[in-house]
């Protein structure tokens, strides 16, 4: 790769920190090239991106963010998981590491903050935000719901007991 080349991949890797909600980061020793297609595919499913990283490109776009945990992280083949959603990136990759042991999740970075292997596996367990959405969402429905019954029931209330003397007088 020539400087220019090695100028640009830095260039598009500062656009991946900048733009992501978390990075994580993983080994990959071993993994074959359809392990590698079905990794990919896994995070795809969650919405995130997986992209090889060389080591040294990946620290020089750091430009010291993180300090030296974040450069400890890059030694060996390197893979990044990153997505816009923060939980996205998360969940794919621990859900591929559970079933493929040649995938180590090392840790990970969300904003300014350098996350190890367990704060990356917390993060995975934490409901996306298309979840977190439709939560609230719900809820609002749910409360408006409530309200409508509420201010309906006097009325209903009093049409009803209008029925009961109408019947009485009838009878």
């Amino acid at each position: 790769m020539d400087r220019a080349g090695k100028a640009e991949a830095i260039k598009s890797l500062e656009g991946v920190i900048a733009d992501s909600g978390s990075v994580i980061v993983a080994r990959y020793t071993g993994l074959t090239v359809a392990e590698m297609t079905e990794f990919r595919g896994k995070l795809r499913e969650q919405g995130a991106t997986a992209k090889v990283v060389k080591n040294r490109l990946f620290k020089k776009a750091l430009d010291g963010k993180g300090g030296d945990a974040a450069n400890a992280m890059f030694v060996d083949q390197t893979v990044i998981a990153y997505a816009e959603d923060p939980v996205a990136a998360a969940k794919g990759a621990s859900e591929f590491a559970k079933d493929n042991e040649k995938l180590v999740i090392v840790g990970g970075m969300m904003g300014d903050d350098i996350l190890d292997a367990a704060g990356v596996t917390a993060l995975s367990k934490m409901p996306s935000r298309e979840e977190q959405i439709a939560t609230v969402v719900a809820r609002l429905l749910g409360q408006a719901s409530q309200l409508g019954q509420r201010l309906n029931a006097p009325g209903q209330g009093l049409a009803g007991a209008i029925n009961a003397i109408g019947d009485q007088a009838a009878a």
